[in-house]
């Protein structure tokens, strides 16, 4: 689990950096294709941050682009939200240790406004909208709509919508993500609002929402986890789809019954991205493949497999086999769930106006 505090300081740190030039970057040409004889060598060892194994499948995918490479990839990760990503990539520009990261998509221009991600973007980018990629050093990979994921052993009676959530008897009863440090924190700030009547101009219905959960005493106290759902501790989590889908199966197999719900007056369609670093040009032509890589139709089936919508299927471009579709919702479940140009939403503000519009 991420540590909160910890976040919080790397958000105050990334709001302390500037973009910066080609320091640390070397002579390396990002803009050239890459060299695919270099990829085994440099895809030795794979240190990324908020890259799990379990996150969506990554997995697998690494282990897909590795093997096509012949590379051996000892991927070891390192939980980190995405502000905690952008800042350690800066901090470590002199000697670069990261690789790459799963970053909420909200934070993608932040990271090449912050100078961090190279002006690369991979072949596979000319499927996604202006929207899903940056540049350069990012693009979209999947989408999760945020969602209510119910221990119905604890609570029967789970609830449906968002306006469900403020019911009595709900009290102390929902876990959440804190928006000052986590991504999916932001996208439940943001589904709330088009709930309620915002926009991605317009957030201020989530704020005065969440506060109104918070005055009520039905936000818990536990931390948002598998164990507190299961233990009944945090028996209701706002959390994406695809998690919910995952833990439901974990749970399944422990006889803990739990339902994934889209709530019926509204959510969004909160896509994910990859970021590689710009300072580690040790390991470039790797890094330059692997972006691309994420786009293929091989990759985005492993994502769909997990429980998690491909970018490209969400944009019309990627037919998903009925097999690798075995572990999502009913389509009918997504009638309310709209899609939205979020890297249009000012993620920085999100982290100050959750403090002082909904913690106060």
């Amino acid at each position: 689990m991420k540590n909160l505090r910890f976040g919080v300081i790397a958000v105050a740190s990334l709001f302390a950096l500037t973009a910066c030039g080609g320091s640390g970057a070397g002579d390396y040409d990002w803009k050239a294709a890459p060299d695919a004889a270099k990829i085994a060598e440099q895809g030795k060892d794979l240190p990324t941050y908020g890259l799990a194994p379990d996150w969506a499948n990554y997995g697998e995918v690494v282990k897909a682009f590795c093997a096509k490479n012949n590379a051996t990839c000892d991927h070891k990760d390192t939980d980190m939200s995405s502000a905690e990503e952008i800042v350690k990539f800066d901090a470590e520009k002199d000697k670069p240790v990261g690789t790459a990261s799963d970053i909420g998509l909200m934070w993608g221009p932040i990271a090449e406004q912050k100078g961090v991600v190279p002006e690369y973007l991979p072949p596979s980018a000319s499927k996604l909208k202006d929207w899903q990629k940056g540049k350069g050093g990012w693009v979209a990979t999947f989408v999760g709509a945020p969602s209510f994921v119910v221990n119905t052993d604890k609570v029967p009676n789970p609830p449906k919508s968002w306006a469900d959530l403020l019911k009595p008897e709900y009290k102390g009863l929902i876990a959440t993500k804190n928006p000052a440090s986590s991504g999916t924190g932001q996208a439940m700030v943001v589904a709330a609002a088009i709930a309620n009547g915002g926009s991605v101009d317009n957030l201020a219905p989530a704020y005065d929402y969440f506060k109104k959960m918070k005055d009520a005493g039905n936000i818990s106290a536990a931390k948002m986890s598998e164990e507190t759902l299961e233990k009944g501790e945090a028996p209701i989590q706002i959390n994406y789809d695809f998690n919910g889908i995952a833990q439901k199966a974990a749970l399944k197999a422990k006889n803990v019954n739990v339902e994934v719900i889209i709530p019926s007056d509204g959510s969004v369609w909160s896509p994910s991205g990859l970021i590689i670093n710009k300072y580690n040009t040790a390991k470039g032509d790797f890094l330059k493949g692997f972006i691309d890589y994420v786009l293929s139709d091989e990759a985005q089936i492993l994502f769909a497999k997990f429980g998690a919508r491909p970018i490209r299927a969400l944009n019309g471009d990627l037919q998903v086999p009925a097999d690798a579709k075995a572990n999502w919702l009913p389509d009918a479940s997504y009638a309310p769930v709209k899609e939205i140009e979020i890297t249009k939403i000012n993620v920085e503000s999100i982290v100050a106006d959750w403090e002082a519009k909904v913690l106060a």
